[in-house]
């Protein structure tokens, strides 16, 4: 098993769609795999495939329950509201309160093949969402308000430039 980098803000890939994974192969679940390795290591409780660089609509969790992973997934019903403090493993050290629906149905397909059918309230719904929104090219910051993404802009900004400066004798 390897570790992979996760992308960062600012990286094109993060604002791509990912495309639908076709074969559920032995490939796949190496790849599962990775990333399970790659968000415990972060340490987060969801990880997307384009957050390893992977263009595929394939994302895993886990939120106290054991890992899971879920290809092709699609949240085919959403209802109440929730706010909640939200960060992201591709904008480190940040986090914002954002609302989003309270309660979801997940559908997608398993390790196996099999269509699997979740339905997700609070932390396992938001997670959901926000694993969704990678694979659809969204990132945390779009979902803040205007006050919120002004002030996030202006931090990640500041990191992109402190980052091209060279460091002190």
């Amino acid at each position: 098993m390897a570790i992979y980098p996760i992308r960062q803000f600012g990286d094109p890939v993060l604002r791509q769609r990912a495309r639908e994974v076709e074969n559920v192969d032995g490939a796949l679940v190496r790849l599962v795999e990775d990333m399970f390795e790659t968000m415990y290591d972060a340490p987060g409780v969801g990880l997307a495939a384009p957050q390893v660089g992977v263009e595929r609509r394939l994302f895993v969790y886990d939120i106290g329950d054991g890992p899971n992973a879920v290809i092709n997934p699609e949240i085919v019903e959403s209802s109440g509201e929730w706010s909640y403090d939200e960060g992201c493993l591709s904008i480190p050290d940040l986090s914002w309160t954002v609302v989003r629906p309270n309660s979801v149905h997940l559908r997608g397909l398993s390790l196996e093949g099999e269509t699997i059918d979740i339905e997700a309230d609070e932390l396992l719904a938001r997670c959901f969402q926000h694993e969704m929104d990678h694979l659809d090219g969204i990132l945390l910051v779009e979902r803040l308000d205007e006050e919120q993404r002004k002030a996030a802009m202006s931090i990640l900004r500041r990191r992109a430039l402190d980052a091209t400066l060279p460091s002190p004798l």
